[in-house]
């Protein structure tokens, strides 16, 4: 739990926003949960949103209540993107390029989460380090130039659960062949995030480029994250978890990341999100850190290795 809140007792909140007109914002796994709340707040204050998510029809039926809530004129969108397939990330960027001329920020919010048995990507890629990591370490490359282009941000939303695998990357087995375990691998998964965000952020600064980097995590927040692909037991102990109040709201999950790409004078070499009872709610703001996040030889083996299996060589 953090005490000291550069936003004050009761943290940030949607109140310190000002008007986002002209501002472009594009956000994966935007149809549901933290995605769509974060959208419906951005949309609130006149940004556009474009929306990239695997599923049209949900997509289609999330713009409706958002046009219906905010207007006709609301600036919302969807573009088709499967973070679990190499080649549609490849085309949905591409669409991105064609339609949306400023990208303000890219906010990597998708995810799949606790998947019960060991299953794979279209690329081969163990499901949930396919999704999480490798999805949005591709997206991130291919649209990195629109976005310094508008000195723009990349917001990674990560999770509290990288703290609870094996703080490292399981380099010798990265499908967890030998000892798949959901956790565990989730927890893998947003580790890589992570250690992705941080390492980007050392190669925008040797390389002089004008993009901010920044981590957050959205708490417990009551989303279908866990429930779609979780086994029993895990849906289970996560229903008594929003039974008994310790997981928010997921319009409150997502202000982390919408803080992170809108708020000025963050600090990048930071992680963001609830800081009351172990980080499930309470008032956002700056977490802790943990050293094992930032361990270099692990940060660089991961590029590299990422860079590889995505067939794409970052233009930093």
């Amino acid at each position: 739990m953090t005490t000291d809140n550069q936003f004050g007792p009761n943290g940030w909140s949607p109140e310190r926003l000002g008007s986002l007109i002209d501002k472009t914002f594009v956000i994966t796994g935007a149809n549901a949960g933290t995605g769509f709340q974060a959208t419906r707040i951005l949309l609130s204050k006149g940004a556009r949103v474009v929306m990239l998510n695997r599923n049209p029809s949900k997509s289609e039926t999330a713009i409706t209540e958002l046009k219906k809530e905010f207007g006709i004129a609301a600036k919302v969108s969807f573009i088709a993107l499967d973070l679990a397939d190499l080649a549609s990330i490849r085309q949905g960027a591409n669409k991105v390029l064609e339609k949306v001329p400023k990208i303000d920020a890219l906010i990597c919010n998708g995810a799949i989460a606790q998947v019960a048995t060991q299953q794979f990507t279209v690329d081969g890629f163990e499901s949930q380090l396919g999704v999480n990591h490798y999805g949005h370490f591709l997206l991130c490359g291919l649209l990195f130039e629109r976005i310094e282009a508008s000195q723009g941000r990349i917001v990674v939303v990560s999770s509290e659960g990288h703290k609870m695998g094996l703080r490292t990357i399981q380099f010798d087995d990265m499908n967890w062949d030998k000892n798949y375990h959901p956790n565990k691998v989730y927890s893998q998964s947003k580790l890589a995030q992570m250690m992705f965000a941080y390492e980007l952020q050392d190669k925008i600064k040797k390389a002089g480029k004008q993009v901010k980097v920044y981590v957050c995590h959205p708490g417990a927040s009551n989303t279908s994250l866990i429930r779609e692909s979780a086994s029993l037991v895990t849906r289970i102990s996560w229903w008594i978890m929003v039974k008994i109040g310790l997981a928010q709201t997921a319009e409150k999950g997502a202000y982390p990341e919408v803080m992170c790409a809108t708020e000025d004078n963050l600090k990048e070499r930071a992680y963001y999100g609830p800081t009351g009872l172990m980080n499930f709610g309470g008032p956002v703001g700056e977490g802790k850190l943990e050293a094992f996040v930032l361990e270099k030889d692990v940060l660089t083996q991961l590029w590299a290795l990422s860079e590889k299996q995505t067939s794409l060589n970052w233009p930093i």
